[in-house]
Formats: structure tokens, sequence, C-alpha cells
């Protein structure tokens, strides 16, 4: 029987130290010492580059004030910053089903289905990773599979100040933007509640106990 995935809420931490965090919590799940877990974090304003990034996708427009930081995730440059729920499930995938594509769309199905909570009406596009509204891109994904156990994650726009997105082809996605829960709603949304919804959907997207809270 899989037991239930835990919630932990870790607040804001700087990107640094939750990447650190999120390397040595991922090696004591692979010994099986640690039970799978779904952080969610806040940072500072950071750009981080997946291991086959294009570098030229920062552009000189760029905040110089950002810090930087080339990740083992996959996929290209993105930006974190407050007021983005970023989640990072450490899990073993052994336990569910051991399909990068399986795990990749699941984590996409969360989010539409949070999204569609408040109305917002998100979807995949074909050829693409991430959850769109539109042509402008709400959710992020860039992970790290290893032994299929999981780490980085997806990252949420709630209410996220988007002009740090200039600075960036955000994702390497030339032909469309970005958006946010609060530019589509025209209001600032509470985050605690966004992450109950991702917590229980989470936790449904993976058959495990539904009633989970954020601890």
């Amino acid at each position: 029987m899989i037991s239930k995935i835990k919630i932990k809420d870790l607040g804001v931490v700087d990107y640094k130290s939750a990447w650190d965090f999120q390397k040595e919590y991922h090696k004591k799940v692979m010994l099986g010492v640690e039970p799978d877990t779904l952080f969610f974090v806040e940072h500072e304003p950071v750009y981080t580059f997946g291991k086959n990034a294009d570098k030229n996708h920062l552009l000189q427009s760029a905040d110089k004030d950002v810090k930087i930081f080339n990740v083992e995730r996959g996929g290209d440059v993105t930006f974190h910053g407050p007021g983005q729920i970023v989640g990072y499930p450490i899990i073993d995938l052994n336990r569910y089903v051991k399909s990068v594509s399986w795990y990749m769309r699941t984590l996409e199905e969360v989010l539409i289905k949070t999204l569609a909570t408040y109305n917002i009406e998100a979807q995949i596009k074909e050829g693409l990773t991430g959850v769109w509204v539109g042509d402008e891109k709400i959710g992020a994904q860039g992970v790290r599979i290893s032994r299929w156990v999981t780490m980085h994650g997806f990252a949420l726009n709630v209410n996220t100040d988007l002009t740090y997105f200039d600075g960036i082809i955000p994702c390497g996605i030339f032909e469309h933007g970005v958006t946010s829960m609060e530019k589509i709603l025209g209001k600032k949304q509470k985050i605690v509640s966004i992450k109950n919804h991702i917590a229980k959907l989470f936790n449904q997207a993976f058959k495990i106990n539904k009633s989970i809270k954020v601890a």
C-alpha cells in the first residue's frame, strides 16, 4: 500500500538554500529514509537555467540585481519570485508510474484543476510543457529524475510581478507571453488557499489521501 504524500510548506526560502535542501532530501528518499513529500516554497527574485538552456535567452534588459542559477533540471530559463507558488515534489515514481511523460502531464493536470476552482480555464499546448491560459503561460515545469526519484518541479504565477519575465525569453518560447492569477482575476489571491487546493489535487492525482492540508 502506498502511504500518503507528505505536504510541507517551507515558506520564503532563498533559492540556494532550497536547492541544497532538495538535493539532500532527494538522497534520503532514494535511500528510503524519508517519505515522499511535496514542498511548497516562495523565493526571492531569481532566474534559473536548466541543464540544456540557451544562455542567450537571458536578455540585456534583465535586472542585474537578480541572481542567476544553473541547475540540473530540464527546461530552459525561467523566473522565480515573490507571489509565485513553487512546488518541489520529491517522490519515488517506483511507487506510482515509471514514466517521465506521465509525471509531467500529471503535474500539469494538478495546476489545470487548481485553476479551474477559480474559474480560470487553463490547458496544455501540444509540444510544449507547462500550463497555459490562451497564449499566455501561467504555470511552468522543470524536473530532474534520478533512479525514478524526482526533484525540482513546478511554478504557478499567482501574485507574481510579471515585469521580471521581460528580462528573459521564458522557457525559450519567443511567440507567447506570461500571465498570473492576479492579472486574470483582477485582484491579489490568497496564496495559502491555492496551496491547499494544489495539495488536495496532488494527492488525488497520485491516488493518495485526499483530505490533506498544508502543514
